[in-house]
């Protein structure tokens, strides 16, 4: 399967949190979308793996991405080497994205900003034809791949972007995405240990980011991402 944009996120629930509006509006637009998470969140305070494989196997629903896998990489404690590069390869390989939206440059977690340069490297590195990858259990190898473009989408810090996406009018879908995830995010009910994401000011806190995002450039609600390289227009219109 091609996709038209991959998405990396280094737990379940990063993709969303970080490109959950726009990921269901290019999804509205007709386009084909994936999302790769690298670990199960297995270390994360609340919940269990199997807790969050459920939640992020319904979180893509709601957003109607067609494809999600887990590359169930060491929570924590992965690396940016060859093996786990390799392993990114085939994923880039496998379903040929034009763009690949992936981690946070710079964040709390260790693992947002590992994840970031982990999948930047790959894609640079799937493009190269001396690179031998092939999925396991198949004969052929795989051709070499490289997406047009990485975009990198903010989570924890206020990180200043390069460019917004229009989302108004999917900041309920990226919510209820977001919710889906309930052993993680605000739940009065709960007895589980609180968590820097698990009050309500962070999951509020979702939405008002998005609105001052949007209040930013004239709209009701946006999402930023950071760019490794200058983003071309065709013509000054397309900047409006």
């Amino acid at each position: 399967m091609k996709l038209d944009i991959l998405v990396f996120g280094a737990h379940p629930d990063d993709a969303e949190l970080g490109a959950g509006g726009t990921i269901a509006k290019e999804v509205s637009r007709g386009k084909k979308v994936g999302i790769i998470d690298l670990t199960r969140g297995e270390l994360g305070t609340r919940g269990t793996a199997e807790i969050r494989d459920r939640e992020a196997a319904k979180a893509g629903q709601i957003l109607g991405v067609a494809v999600r896998e887990n590359m169930q990489f060491a929570d924590g404690f992965f690396i940016n080497d060859k093996e786990h590069q390799m392993e990114i390869i085939k994923m880039i390989r496998k379903f040929r994205p034009e763009v690949v939206l992936c981690n946070a440059v710079d964040d709390r977690h260790i693992d947002h900003g590992k994840g970031s340069k982990l999948v930047s490297d790959a894609c640079f590195l799937s493009g190269l034809v001396k690179i031998d990858t092939k999925m396991e259990g198949e004969d052929e190898w795989q051709e070499a791949w490289r997406p047009r473009a990485v975009y990198h989408f903010i989570q924890w810090k206020n990180l200043e972007p390069d460019f917004v996406v229009d989302v108004t009018g999917f900041i309920e879908k990226k919510n209820e995405a977001i919710l889906a995830y309930g052993s993680q995010f605000f739940d009065p009910k709960s007895d589980e240990p609180e968590t820097p994401i698990s009050s309500k000011n962070f999951i509020d806190s979702v939405t008002y980011r998005a609105r001052d995002m949007g209040r930013l450039v004239g709209v009701e609600y946006a999402e930023g991402f950071n760019v490794e390289r200058y983003v071309a227009v065709d013509n000054l219109d397309a900047l409006i």
